[in-house]
């Protein structure tokens, strides 16, 4: 039985049949791409998103031509409906995979414990680096904030584990994807506080109150201040550690 074909949309474009690469000029990536985010799409609104500076009737004509030059695949990749067209269930996208792993976390269902966390897909590139488009700008930021959200809930989820170390790693690369985010400052110091190092914890606080002074000119929520069991900013502290390692 041969594998299924797999499209990779996070990082570069990449299409795998029995595993080996295949190349699709632009215009097919784009369809394919296109497609595989949305599942179904209608001749009309593929034509019309794909080409919207052309011709209703040019538009579809490119359609048609795109279609053609997909690989012949069995079953085809794209497949039709009347006016729908259908991306094939066989195909394995990584946007879904990360997509059901992210909201899986979210919705408490993150790993068990002594099973390794999702980091490296929850921290993989970007999708599709470079492509501008609006559907794709869209697409990409949804993604984003999906994946903020499940860093933030896997990072207080293994810090419930007693799995500090871990819940820092997931707590900081919420951090640097947007190191104005507040609530993967608190995932942070709550794994601090799970290891009984109060002081960084302290710490990492005031640089995050001196980063949100500078840029926002605003101060953390009052809910963060009272996760410290000492008061930030105490003359007896150490002096703040760089917010960044």
């Amino acid at each position: 039985m041969s594998a299924p074909p797999v499209l990779r949309l996070l990082g570069q474009f990449r299409l795998e049949l029995d595993t080996e690469p295949v190349e699709l000029c632009r215009n097919g990536q784009r369809l394919l791409a296109f497609m595989a985010l949305r599942g179904r799409v209608s001749r009309t609104v593929l034509a019309g998103t794909l080409w919207p500076e052309v011709t209703e009737g040019h538009a579809r004509g490119s359609l048609r031509t795109t279609l053609w030059k997909l690989p012949r695949n069995q079953p085809p990749l794209i497949g039709c409906c009347g006016d729908v067209l259908l991306v094939t269930p066989d195909l394995r996208v990584d946007v879904h995979t990360l997509t059901r792993t992210a909201l899986g976390v979210v919705e408490g269902c993150g790993p068990p414990p002594g099973v390794h966390p999702p980091l490296s897909l929850l921290t993989s590139e970007d999708l599709l680096p470079g492509w501008d488009e609006d559907w794709v700008l869209m697409e990409r930021e949804r993604l984003r904030q999906l994946r903020l959200h499940a860093l933030d809930a896997l990072a207080e989820a293994l810090v419930g584990q007693d799995r500090p170390a871990l819940a820092m790693e997931a707590a900081w690369a919420s951090v640097h994807a947007e190191p104005l985010r507040e609530s993967a400052h608190r995932a942070l110091v709550a794994a601090h506080l799970a290891e009984g190092n109060i002081g960084e914890a302290v710490r990492h606080y005031e640089a995050f109150s001196r980063l949100l002074d500078e840029e926002l000119g605003v101060e953390p929520s009052p809910r963060f201040a009272r996760m410290l069991p000492v008061r930030p900013g105490d003359p007896d502290g150490h002096a703040a550690l760089p917010l960044f390692r």
